[in-house]
């Protein structure tokens, strides 16, 4: 399924690896944290390469409804219970910063990628005590917000939160123009790292990467250890039509409720999100249900382009970034950026950069993958637990279609036509082609 962005950019491609190398950095990953990381990195006087396994751009960025926003569903209030008021100012800090270097760079670099400037507005049909919680709660952090009953969608709601100063734009157009900065070497899976004394070892199908760090930014990092990802992270899906003769919307909107929807416009189009699930644990066609939803709103529109995409949950709802893990001291990753990949993604560049180069930041404890906020994660991590055993059980057995990465039981999703893990949520097309990780190898792979 092509998304808009597809239809609009066609990025040129690139050569894969053409032997060994040598470099200062190896980032694996050409999505936009992969080439933001590189970008700063190149720009700090660091010698850097991309390894992307297929094209740059064509995972979750090319998945995203591109929304750059520190908007992020209810987490201000919820930060600051489970975390902190200091922890929760931090999160609100570096997402704002996020924006406006989105904006800075942008301008720059003279990128025409659709950028504009608008609130960002979530809102429920059903409850406004929980939102005038939350408005207080990013006040608090640092994010203006206001609170009101008046939207622009075409149905009444019990309250809204708009956070001004937020952004949207066509993520392949920006991509395009910082990777073409860059040295980027396509269809060049890397198949293992591996650490030596001085240096980490990349290798790929067509020659070893040597490089003195390496940055996992693909989405899900592959190795199970050092890090330990499997265990406290796992994966959703969410889904997306593209309506024409609909509405055009100066803000962006999320329900907070039970299948609330998300709202942009993205030019003459509309852009309704909704119905996501845990990856493997689909109840329905979330495809009817958004056509259902859509033509009930919006009876003269028509359905332009439809897709999903797939994000990272960690545990207590912060992304991983830094330092894979104790016993890694060179090995950095980007991951768990939940639904909000557009401001994380420049965090993850911005903070890596820093560490990678010597600097301190003080953005690094509150996202390091080696934190432990154990009244934040105990529920979460509960129930992924509960879903991993459940799915390693019944893999047990010789008839059971069992993922590579883990043996788990697979689970057939008829609205996708594809196998998916409901552990940790790699998935793979009708012929056992891998489409998504941690898995790194096809279903029938000898």
């Amino acid at each position: 399924m092509k998304t808009i962005w597809n239809e609009s950019v066609v990025i040129p491609a690139r050569n894969h690896l053409p032997g060994n190398l040598t470099v200062d950095t190896a980032v694996i990953g050409g999505g936009l944290a992969g080439i933001l990381t590189a970008y700063y990195l190149s720009q700090a006087g660091k010698q850097t390469v991309v390894l992307e396994a297929d094209r740059i751009g064509s995972g979750q960025t090319s998945g995203t409804t591109a929304k750059i926003t520190s908007q992020h569903g209810l987490i201000y209030e919820r930060l600051q219970n489970t975390i902190g008021k200091k922890e929760a100012r931090l999160y609100a800090s570096a997402n704002q910063k996020a924006i406006l270097e989105y904006e800075r760079l942008i301008r720059a670099r003279s990128i025409f990628c659709d950028f504009k400037k608008c609130s960002a507005c979530l809102y429920s049909v059903s409850d406004s005590a929980c939102l005038q919680r939350e408005s207080k709660a990013a006040m608090e952090a640092g994010i203006l917000s206001q609170f009101s009953k008046e939207t622009e969608l075409p149905f009444s709601v019990k309250g809204a939160i708009h956070f001004p100063n937020q952004a949207q734009f066509h993520p392949l157009k920006f991509l395009e123009a910082v990777s073409s900065l860059l040295t980027i070497y396509e269809k060049t899976p890397v198949r293992t790292v591996k650490q030596d004394k001085h240096q980490q070892i990349l290798s790929t199908p067509y020659g070893n990467v040597f490089a003195k760090d390496v940055v996992f930014a693909c989405h899900y990092p592959f190795p199970l250890i050092p890090g330990y990802y499997f265990l406290k992270m796992y994966q959703k899906r969410s889904y997306v039509l593209a309506l024409s003769n609909a509405q055009t919307l100066k803000d962006m909107y999320l329900g907070i409720d039970k299948n609330g929807l998300s709202f942009r416009s993205a030019k003459d189009l509309l852009l309704v999100g909704g119905y996501g699930h845990r990856t493997g644990k689909s109840v329905q066609n979330p495809y009817q249900a958004l056509r259902r939803t859509s033509h009930f709103l919006y009876p003269s529109s028509k359905i332009q382009g439809h897709w999903s995409a797939q994000d990272c949950i960690t545990l207590d709802h912060i992304p991983y970034i830094g330092r894979f893990s104790s016993q890694s001291p060179h090995w950095y990753v980007a991951t768990g950026f939940q639904k909000w990949g557009m401001t994380s993604s420049m965090i993850s560049a911005h903070l890596l950069t820093d560490l990678i180069c010597g600097h301190s930041s003080v953005y690094e404890n509150l996202f390091s993958p080696m934190r432990h906020h154990v009244r934040a994660s105990a529920m979460e991590f509960l129930t992924h637990a509960m879903e991993s055993g459940k799915g390693l059980l019944s893999g047990i057995g010789p008839q059971n279609l069992r993922c590579p990465h883990l043996g788990c039981k697979l689970v057939w999703n008829p609205s996708e036509n594809t196998w998916e893990c409901p552990c940790h949520g790699s998935r793979f097309d009708c012929q056992g082609h891998l489409k998504n990780g941690p898995a790194q190898k096809n279903l029938f792979s000898s």
